[in-house]
């Protein structure tokens, strides 16, 4: 059986020696073994004591209520565990909320001031815009282009503005391009940068879920309604049909 000397498990814990100390003396985490130099010594049991300890901390418990908890005989780790997680989830919700705020606090303080919204689609072709929120609330519900634009208003307008000129210029360079192979190299490192900006306008370029399916589906949307791939100011079928082939291509490739 493993053991730790105090120092050691200091170390591991990052909890000082001094606090393990007055643990001991109070009686809320006692040394399995106490040598004849009066060494203390620590196994598994009370590595895993120590952390319930920290985990009640965390939640603002006081020490004795902490002790009669983990000393209560109904005392259920498992249970305990589950109940911390789920206590940290809410925390790390009201965090991250709190620290949006702050974030954008700071944006306003330095002058850069946030998106508007009236401004989400300025520069942007107004039919095909009017198109778009449409098909995605048919498609995908309102909540989703609700959050969708409640992210792109979370950015500063200097930012919004740069990623609206690099969608429009890849647009621009895509359309020239319509009469290559949808699957060579040069199209398809076009489409991954295509896949990624389309992302940030989701509001999910930070998640884990690649949406592959709603990629794909946005591709058959560009074919559905011309008004997504025109080019000098008229609907191009032959334009449609090429991003559409490119974005099928690029989701197969990455699901290899």
């Amino acid at each position: 059986m493993i053991q730790y000397s105090v120092k050691k498990i200091a170390a591991i814990s990052g909890v000082s020696i001094r606090t393990l100390h007055h643990y001991d003396k109070i009686g809320l985490l006692k040394p399995s073994v106490r040598t004849e130099s009066r060494y203390r010594l620590y196994g598994e049991a009370e590595l895993l004591r120590l952390q319930q300890i920290l985990f009640y901390k965390e939640l603002d418990f006081s020490l004795d209520k902490i002790a009669a908890i983990l000393d209560d005989p109904e005392f259920d780790m498992i249970h305990a565990l589950e109940n911390h997680r789920i206590a940290l989830d809410a925390r790390k919700e009201k965090i991250n909320g709190l620290l949006s705020i702050i974030d954008k606090t700071i944006l306003k303080l330095k002058g850069k001031i946030m998106v508007k919204d009236e401004e989400l689609y300025e520069g942007f072709d107004k039919e095909r815009i009017e198109q778009y929120r449409k098909e995605i609330s048919t498609r995908y519900g309102t909540e989703t282009l609700l959050h969708a634009e409640k992210n792109l208003k979370q950015m500063n307008k200097s930012e919004f503005e740069k990623l609206k000129a690099d969608f429009n210029e890849l647009y621009e360079i895509l359309a020239e391009c319509r009469e290559s192979d949808p699957g060579s190299t040069e199209v398809q490192e076009l489409i991954a940068r295509h896949y990624r900006m389309v992302r940030v306008f989701w509001g999910t370029d930070r998640q884990a879920d690649p949406q592959w399916d709603a990629y794909r589906g946005l591709s058959d949307l560009y074919v559905q309604q011309p008004v997504y791939t025109k080019v000098n100011g008229e609907a191009n079928a032959e334009f449609a049909a090429f991003i559409q082939k490119a974005m099928y291509l690029f989701v197969e490739k990455m699901n290899r």
